[in-house]
């Protein structure tokens, strides 16, 4: 458990501009920073980012939140893992209280996953270090592939041992669960293993043997899959072994490399897509740091996502071979469509990456990267000329295809561009180009768009009875929604405010001549013993959450103020605060001046707003109570007994409603 004051310190170190630029690239706009939200998938920047009130807010999706809320949402951490991982950012030691059993069990099954995640890249980094099979084996292998021991390092290599059991063994003796190893895909479960039962160590094994390990980081640096390489020369064996899916990995998700490139990518504004695990390092240790790899998978909708976040220029480096051209076929058309500015880069002899780079000095690698990208678009239509100028055939298929590649470009003036340039590098008019793209762009429409023949889904099929609204009955039940969301307000943002001169009333007698006096008291402690004296419970199940909460900390000896509401790991609290209280947009200084109008500060007149809220409710609640009793007498109950309470009880409710109306200057006729 991590001591207050150290949350504290967290919390007033972290700002929200440097975390969210972690993993979005963001723009200036007036006093805010805008870009695309991490959270859906948009075209149109609307996260927004204000340093001012240290939070992030999207239009789009809704989503906002603190630096602490950002962390925990993006990488799906905990809320004291979220703080853990600011406190590492921000260089604050933290030192835990000893957690309790009853705490040690509530820890989430994730952060478990993580542990043995992070643990097994130190076995297998110490292993490749310090056994005679890894320094002979692993680490002779990657030092003859050139790589530095910095390099090494930096991206946590290591190496599996040539035994089925080496590093389940080793976690079990660590004190991990075997059903952690299991669920982490760090073992194997065997064929003798009966379903159902409970995981032990004699019905696992370790999935990874003799391969280099190399180890796959999700945005936040943490560890959560691996892929292993075997050296041998047996083409019977998977040259790579990846990661299963789990709870922690997703291969659609999660691009190879791209914990170590987001910033160099966000300060060039470029990235370079290659195919393998060692073309990534390879790259890095040539001096590009701005590189990611689809690790060995087809480049997916959410891995484009990904990268858009921080960049809109990319550089496809796939192999020559017929598997790097394929892949290349279909990433290409997923980025032109999702609006990247794509360029290819070919390497000579067939040559990737890494084996070029070893091939030539840093020097000579870094002039080449530099000098022979080149725009896809512009590359398909050269070579049409210099490959196909005499083949109609072939001619008109490469024509068809780069149609069908400009077509899928969202932005109309570079497809305009695009349409112009390539009819003059493929001696075409121009208009012709741009009529088909016009056929494939309203085929692709229409085909979008659902026609009237087209069968509806019953279940999504609005109806009647869905639609119509209710009929109101004479027991409908009054709403205190205005009053209860302006009380949690007050009580969030001026909860530890003094109010002075408050007539409390300190006897327990019901009548208007009750002993009382008048005290200076904090605005939430006067709402705290209002509400105890009338055992009021708010009806929103959000803001009772909200007042709990104020609650307990005032029980454990503290003052609640608004970063206590807006840092809270219950994110329903700390959502609420943000949308609803610190989002509140207000008249600025400058309008006021400019319109000579002048708008009344709440926090100068808190006593009347406090008294007003509490009492509009109060009579709400009565109201509610005497509706509630009179549906009671309409039920068939004994006359002479419970009709008789109820209406004694209802005689005391229409006096209260009276003397409560007249403390807010109504009238009441009935």
């Amino acid at each position: 458990m991590i001591p207050r004051q150290t949350v504290d310190k967290i919390i007033e170190s972290a700002r929200i501009e440097d975390i969210v630029g972690e993993f979005v690239t963001l723009k200036k706009r007036g006093v805010n920073l805008i870009g695309n939200c991490p959270f859906h998938n948009e075209k149109t920047p609307s996260f927004t980012v204000s340093p001012s009130k240290n939070i992030y807010k999207c239009f789009g999706c809704g989503k906002a939140g603190t630096p602490v809320n950002f962390v925990m949402t993006h990488l799906s951490l905990s809320y004291s893992d979220g703080l853990k991982w600011l406190a590492n950012k921000y260089g604050i030691e933290v030192i835990e209280k000893e957690t309790t059993p009853e705490e040690i069990q509530q820890r989430n099954e994730r952060e478990s996953l993580l542990i043995v995640m992070t643990f097994a890249q130190r076995y297998y980094n110490e292993v490749m270090h310090n056994t005679d099979e890894g320094k002979s084996i692993g680490l002779s292998y990657l030092t003859e592939r050139g790589l530095t021991s910095v390099i090494i390092e930096k991206f946590g290599l290591g190496y599996s041992l040539n035994e089925k059991k080496s590093f389940t063994k080793a976690a079990i003796n660590k004190g991990y669960l075997p059903d952690y190893l299991v669920k982490t895909g760090m073992a194997i479960v065997s064929k003798n293993f009966i379903e159902g039962t409970l995981v032990t160590e004699k019905d696992i094994f370790d999935r990874y043997n003799a391969r280099v390990m190399f180890p796959i980081h999700d945005e936040g640096g943490r560890v959560v899959g691996f892929g292993g390489r075997i050296l041998g020369n047996d083409k019977k064996t998977a040259k790579y072994i990846n990661s299963p899916g789990t709870e922690l990995y997703s291969k659609n998700k999660i691009l190879y490399g791209l914990w170590f490139a987001k910033k160099s990518i966000q300060q060039t504004d470029k990235v370079f897509l290659v195919e393998g695990y060692m073309d990534v390092i390879a790259m890095h240790q040539s001096g590009y740091e701005n590189v990611v790899a689809s690790s060995g998978t087809s480049l997916t909708v959410d891995q484009i996502k990904a990268l858009k976040r921080f960049t809109n220029n990319i550089v496809v480096l796939y192999d020559g071979d017929a598997a790097g051209q394929n892949a290349m076929a279909r990433a290409i058309p997923m980025l032109l469509e999702d609006g990247m500015n794509v360029r290819l880069l070919f390497f000579p002899d067939n040559d990737d990456p890494d084996s070029y780079s070893r091939k030539v000095s840093n020097t000579e690698f870094v002039n080449y990267v530099e000098t022979k990208t080149e725009d896809f678009l512009i590359y398909q239509a050269r070579k049409l000329n210099s490959e196909f100028k005499n083949d109609p055939i072939k001619r008109a298929g490469v024509i068809k295809e780069i149609i069908e590649n400009i077509a899928l470009i969202p932005d109309t003036i570079i497809r305009s561009i695009y349409v112009k340039e390539c009819a003059q590098i493929m001696d075409l008019q121009e208009q012709i180009l741009q009529n088909e793209i016009n056929k494939l762009i309203l085929k692709a429409k229409n085909k979008n768009q659902k026609t009237i023949s087209e069968p509806i889904n019953v279940e999504e099929a609005p109806t009647f009875e869905n639609v119509k609204p209710e009929p109101k009955t004479e027991n409908t039940k009054i709403s205190f929604e205005a009053e209860e969301k302006k009380i949690i307000e007050l009580l969030v943002a001026y909860g530890n405010v003094y109010i002075q001169n408050v007539t409390i009333q300190t006897d327990d007698s019901n009548d208007e001549k009750a002993k009382v006096e008048n005290i200076d008291i904090t605005l939430g402690e006067y709402i705290r013993l209002d509400f105890n004296a009338d055992g009021i419970c708010f009806e929103n199940p959000t803001y009772e959450t909200i007042y709990e909460a104020y609650q307990q900390e005032l029980h454990d000896g503290n003052m609640p103020d608004l970063n206590f509401f807006k840092n809270h790991a219950n994110q329903t609290i700390s959502n609420f605060v943000i949308e609803h209280i610190i989002n509140v947009p207000s008249l600025s200084n400058n309008y006021e001046k400019k319109f000579e109008i002048s708008t009344p500060k709440e926090i100068n007149n808190l006593n009347e707003v406090v008294f007003k809220t509490l009492l509009s409710y109060k009579e709400k609640k009565i109201r509610q109570y005497i509706s509630d009793c009179n549906d009671m007498l309409k039920e068939e109950y004994d006359k002479t007994i419970v009709n008789a309470e109820i209406l004694e009880k209802l005689i005391y409710l229409n006096e209260k409603k009276v003397q409560v109306n007249k403390k807010l200057g109504r009238t009441v006729t009935k």
